[in-house]
């Protein structure tokens, strides 16, 4: 950044602790989509290393990869046979360092992912574990007598299975909050502990800049694991009040941060599904030592049912205000945000919370600059920065997640739901949805791969793609790189304090940012009306220059007699604008 607070001397408010990662902009891969380069039809790591450079000419800083790890794949990577190792489709150590040293020559930074919760049911450990009662490695995982003939208690998984398996050898169930192929680890031995922290430390002295912890929560369960309460004729039930937030969860990342953490300058985020602010403030207080900040789920929450993402319902823009704002709000000056609309987990944004019709390249910038303006480090999942949009399989032989086919077994082939409703919502809400390949040209199969692709790829590449976007001065592409030039020349962007204006606005979304000398208004029109914004007079100021806009904007705004920017204006369909406020002070 040309003015990091991080290597700067000038004073700030005490609430704005410079830090490096505090003003990077993250980038993340999902590299079994990203780019493929020896025509299996699976991305691999050389091909990351490909297409750096158009990584570098986006701007971003940070890379974060999804699991590259030896994996059989039950879950996409997320279930670790060898965590030493690369995942053989992906490529080799070699091909890792070599993608370490290519992205650290270019300026930027690498950060892995930390599956610490649980392992593949392939991995030596659990192996070990499940050959004996007396095994040495039998207490390196959760096992338990069952309870009246049933499992040890009555949680479900995230996966919509009972989160526990039999085992016919030992007589014993274990626990799984994921797959039955992901056992989970049992983080109350130390040996399990220590060896997690060895791990960190294998990659870490590589030369990694640090680590997303997935599910890094869940890592610490209630003692007695107790039954979760449950509907009338319900057997199984969530369970995630004994398993995520637990107490104890802080004093394992505490001892990781003063055994591996403390010792290397690198970048820390959890994700932490079931998170409140207050939770947020114990992991990644400022003065906590565990986490720098915290992936929250709130927001991802608002188009659910009772958290059920599989029973989608209308949402308001009210809704995501206050829940964004919040932890805006709450976390100022003493934890640090994340700000995400997409990962691998979720559908994608435009199709989620924009237009992706008529308005899909007016609704993704507009939606990037509500994001990217707010206080905290920004994430972009891969071909976000060019719209990329939900993909609607007509079979659900097409779709590729564990997380969708046991959907797709407990309400269909089990349950008797009508096929095609449960499609529709999976056309909503899979997972899949992010992980159809990246979309770099027209030419077969996008560009991604010279075989076939291990998923279809979304038929609407010949019109979104890459190389499209990047010839197009216009595109979703630029408006991002403009955004992350203005995080890069501007304090304000990273340290400002935010204000939400206009909190019942149905349709408007806007708030100032506040640093310094510094007075940024951002206002964004979430759908395709053209409501009339009115700076309130509590936000006094003489004038505004215009820094950003999705839409060509003209001095007196193209006509339109009430335009008298920044205090009063129309908005044409998901418009979105910031000013630099003047005459405030």
């Amino acid at each position: 950044m040309s003015t990091s607070l991080a290597t700067s001397t000038n004073a700030q408010p005490q609430s704005c602790r410079p830090a490096w990662w505090k003003e990077v902009v993250v980038y993340q891969i999902y590299p079994r989509s990203f780019m493929d380069t020896n025509g299996d039809g699976i991305g691999d790591l050389r091909g990351i290393i490909a297409r750096l450079d158009y990584l570098q000419t986006l701007g971003v800083d940070v890379l974060w990869l999804n699991p590259i790890y030896d994996s059989p794949n039950d879950d996409m990577g997320y279930d670790i046979r060898d965590y030493r190792k690369i995942m053989a489709e992906f490529g080799t150590l070699d091909d890792f360092d070599e993608l370490l040293r290519q992205v650290h020559a270019r300026g930027m930074k690498l950060v892995m992912d930390l599956v610490a919760n649980h392992t593949s049911d392939e991995h030596p450990w659990f192996v070990a574990s499940r050959s004996s009662r007396d095994n040495p490695y039998r207490d390196w995982y959760i096992w338990r007598d069952g309870k009246d003939g049933r499992e040890p208690n009555n949680w479900l998984s995230h996966f919509s299975v009972p989160a526990w398996t039999w085992d016919e050898r030992t007589g014993q169930y274990y626990l799984h909050l994921f797959s039955r192929r992901q056992p989970d680890l049992n983080w109350e031995n130390p040996k399990v502990r220590e060896a997690i922290f060895d791990i960190m430390r294998f990659w870490l002295d590589k030369g990694i800049d640090g680590f997303r912890m997935d599910v890094i929560n869940a890592i610490a369960k209630a003692e007695g694991l107790p039954d979760a309460p449950a509907q009338p004729g319900q057997r199984y039930a969530w369970g995630g009040q004994y398993f995520l937030n637990q107490p104890k969860v802080h004093d394992y990342l505490r001892e990781m941060h003063e055994k591996i953490l403390s010792k290397y300058d690198i970048m820390t985020v959890g994700e932490t599904g079931g998170v409140t602010t207050e939770h947020a403030l114990l992991f990644a207080g400022e003065d906590r030592h565990e986490l720098n900040m915290v992936f929250q789920f709130e927001h991802m929450s608002i188009d659910a049912t009772d958290g059920d993402k599989w029973r989608p319902r209308p949402w308001r823009l009210t809704e995501l205000k206050a829940v964004m704002s919040r932890w805006q709000d709450e976390l100022y000056g003493k934890a640090w945000n994340s700000l995400y609309w997409s990962n691998h987990d979720q559908p994608r944004v435009v199709s989620r919370f924009g237009n992706d019709g008529p308005y899909r390249v007016e609704s993704a910038k507009m939606l990037a600059t509500v994001l990217h303006m707010m206080q905290g480090t920004p994430y972009i999942y891969q071909g976000e920065e060019i719209g990329m949009t939900n993909c609607a399989f007509d079979r659900i032989e097409d779709y590729r997640d564990v997380e969708i086919h046991n959907l797709w077994q407990e309400r269909v082939l089990k349950g008797g739901e009508d096929p095609a409703a449960i499609l529709r919502v999976i056309h909503l809400k899979g997972r899949d949805n992010a992980r159809t390949p990246m979309q770099w040209d027209d030419s077969p199969n996008a560009g991604f791969t010279t075989g076939t692709p291990w998923i279809r790829v979304n038929p609407n590449y010949p019109e979104i793609n890459v190389r499209q976007a990047m010839a197009d001065p216009n595109s979703i592409f630029h408006h991002y790189r403009r955004l992350i030039q203005l995080r890069k020349q501007h304090p304000v962007v990273v340290y400002g304090k935010y204000e939400l204006l206009l909190p019942e606005d149905e349709e408007i979304w806007a708030y100032t940012r506040t640093f310094m000398d510094e007075r940024w208004l951002v206002v964004a029109n979430f759908f395709d009306g053209s409501p009339l914004f009115e700076l309130p007079p509590a936000v006094p100021c003489q004038g505004g220059e215009l820094l950003l806009a999705n839409y060509p904007v003209e001095p007196h705004g193209e006509g339109v007699a009430d335009e008298n920017p920044p205090h009063r204006f129309r908005l044409r369909p998901y418009e979105c604008r910031v000013y630099r406020l003047t005459g405030w002070r």
